[in-house]
């Protein structure tokens, strides 16, 4: 299995949560996580836009969003069945919808988490 890339915000606190827990996950190591909320971080596309909502590289494919979640789910194998499950468009439709309702309450969930509205 190709290795997938994880890019996130290290400054979020429910970023940085979510991503402990993924990392606990991924024994085999399959995943490697970018944190670009540093000044000097990477990018491979405008950083605004990769801080703005969760991205992934899956197979040479850049995915955001719910596609994002699922490729890194696919790559935990006790997450691997909602990964699995994500292909259908239907299910990856309802994944988007949910995701984009949750970026509104975002920095709101941010700020109650400890940290700032980023």
């Amino acid at each position: 299995m190709a290795r997938l890339i994880i890019w996130f915000d290290g400054a979020c606190p429910l970023c940085r949560r979510e991503i402990a827990l993924v990392r606990r996950l991924d024994r085999a190591r399959r995943i490697d996580f970018i944190d670009v909320s540093g000044p000097d971080s990477v990018c491979p596309i405008d950083r605004d836009a990769l801080l703005a909502r969760f991205h992934a590289c899956e197979d040479g494919v850049m995915l955001s969003g719910a596609a994002a979640f699922a490729a890194m789910w696919r790559a935990v194998p006790i997450l691997r069945p909602l990964g699995l499950a994500a292909r259908s468009g239907l299910v990856l439709a309802v994944l988007e919808w949910a995701y984009r309702r949750f970026l509104r309450w975002r920095p709101v969930l941010q700020r109650l988490a400890g940290g700032g509205a980023g």
